[in-house]
């Protein structure tokens, strides 16, 4: 604990954002991290509380007061070395966590939480400033190799833990490029890729082999990888989105929210030009059908592609704007949330109901939406309508894409579809393939993904040690 009375003496304070009207010219990050000093000043309000809640909030269970007290005594080695200990990438987890971390601290019963993911953010962008992140070889390498299918976050993990251990790991991804739904699904204004790319290159000399543009179950079967391999790990993410069956849904203009967001990551990336940009919010009014992260990236991305207007939509009912700090601390609370995409200029609904989308030679034109109460039935004569040239459904996932790895070895899966796993060693239902991330768990946060990619791994070590 750097300063007893930190959290008495200083009141929080986070990072900034570049102004909209700036902002949304580009793709580019928009975030003005804290000043050394402020850093300093922010990271002396944790307040050695006996029992860090933090901790628990954290899925990866970082080690929070110990960084905190670093970065106050300007100790940033030791400080980056407790936050590896716990995260492969804090820099994604640093931009784009929803932090229930702070949600648990202590400090957040007064709703003025430590800053811990700013601070961690900047812990490893100064640690990768000053060259403090260096590739970490095995001692001795092993003779066992593992396969790692899919290259997000959770994939990514599991591949850096299990080479720094010795193991020949080869990383199989469908795609161009390394990262996932890190790669394809966030976009660049949140978290810029080359950051992937610096820990893609680290992993490489660790001892990693990625071999992308090779789809398992197409381009290769995993009865090839089982038996060329001694464990084989699945984490290939949770893609079958959430559809809206209703009439005029085979509309052109209504899309998915991952069919729309990785072509303007191409786009960014130069994987594709502009004319091979098939969705665009150019010009069109917008409406976005879901509340969650994915439905703010559709927002962000459609005012910055030029959109007339954008419209977004849910369900479910407005949010409070404050919790109950008795009834829900040190868990995360359901509270009404305003990303900084839903700060650039949208409007939104709750307590609506899409019944139809309204068609006109073939092309959407409008939803005809109901009003409903907390029951979820249609309120009477609450009809009404919304202009649309594009519809960007944002409803979550379902669970994995059963063609491929999960069909061909038959995997046994669970009430919802995804890969059943046990949490205590990730081990399927074929004693020689393991699973992780949002294959096993269902869609959730990066961080979780990371947690369970690390967890994968060392069961994959125990499991052929």
């Amino acid at each position: 604990m750097g300063k007893v009375t930190g959290f008495l003496d200083h009141d929080r304070k986070d990072r900034d954002y570049f102004s909209v009207k700036n902002r949304i010219k580009s793709f580019k990050e928009f975030l003005v991290p804290l000043s050394e000093k402020d850093l300093k000043i922010q990271a002396s309000r944790c307040m050695d509380c006996g029992i860090p809640y933090c901790h628990s909030g954290c899925p990866v269970n970082n080690i929070i007061p110990d960084w905190n007290d670093m970065v106050y005594n300007d100790d940033i080695e030791n400080a980056l070395k407790t936050l590896h200990s716990t995260n492969n990438f804090p820099e994604f987890t640093g931009r784009i966590c929803p932090a229930p971390c702070e949600a648990a601290c202590t400090l957040n019963i007064e709703d003025s939480p430590v800053t811990i993911k700013t601070i961690e953010c900047a812990i490893i962008d100064k640690g990768w400033k000053l060259g403090l992140v260096k590739p970490q070889k095995p001692l001795k390498k092993l003779s066992k190799s593992v396969a790692v299918i899919g290259s997000g976050p959770a994939g990514m993990a599991a591949a850096q833990q299990l080479a720094r251990k010795g193991y020949n790991v080869v990383v199989f991804e469908k795609n161009k490029l390394i990262g996932g739904l890190l790669r394809y699904g966030i976009p660049d204004f949140k978290m810029e890729k080359h950051l992937i790319d610096r820990r893609v290159e680290q992993m490489k000399k660790e001892g990693v082999l990625f071999k992308t543009s090779t789809d398992i179950g197409n381009d290769l079967s995993v009865s090839e990888l089982k038996k060329n391999y001694d464990a084989v790990l699945i984490c290939s993410g949770s893609e079958h989105a959430r559809d809206l069956n209703i009439p005029g849904r085979e509309a052109s203009g209504v899309n998915f929210a991952m069919d729309f967001l990785p072509m303007q990551n191409k786009m960014v990336s130069g994987e594709i030009n502009q004319e091979e940009l098939k969705i665009s919010a150019k010009n069109k009014n917008v409406v976005v059908i879901g509340g969650g992260d994915t439905g703010s990236d559709c927002i962000g991305t459609s005012i910055r592609q030029g959109a007339k207007s954008v419209k977004q939509i849910e369900i479910m009912p407005m949010p409070p704007k404050n919790e109950n700090k008795e009834l829900t601390w040190p868990n995360w609370p359901l509270k009404l949330r305003t990303s900084s995409s839903q700060q650039e200029g949208v409007k939104r609904d709750w307590s609506v109901l899409t019944k139809s989308f309204e068609v006109k030679s073939n092309k959407v034109t409008g939803l005809n939406c109901v009003k409903i109460d907390k029951n979820f039935k249609e309120i009477k004569n609450s009809n009404f309508k919304i202009k649309a040239d594009l519809v960007l459904l944002a409803m979550g996932f379902v669970h994995p894409l059963k063609k491929g790895p999960i069909e061909e070895l038959k995997l046994k899966l669970d009430d919802k579809g995804n890969i059943s796993a046990s949490q205590k060693n990730y081990l399927t239902s074929d004693k020689k393939v393991f699973a992780a991330g949002d294959s096993r768990r269902g869609q959730s946060l990066v961080v979780w993904a990371i947690k369970e990619g690390r967890d994968a791994a060392d069961s994959i070590h125990k499991f052929l040690s």
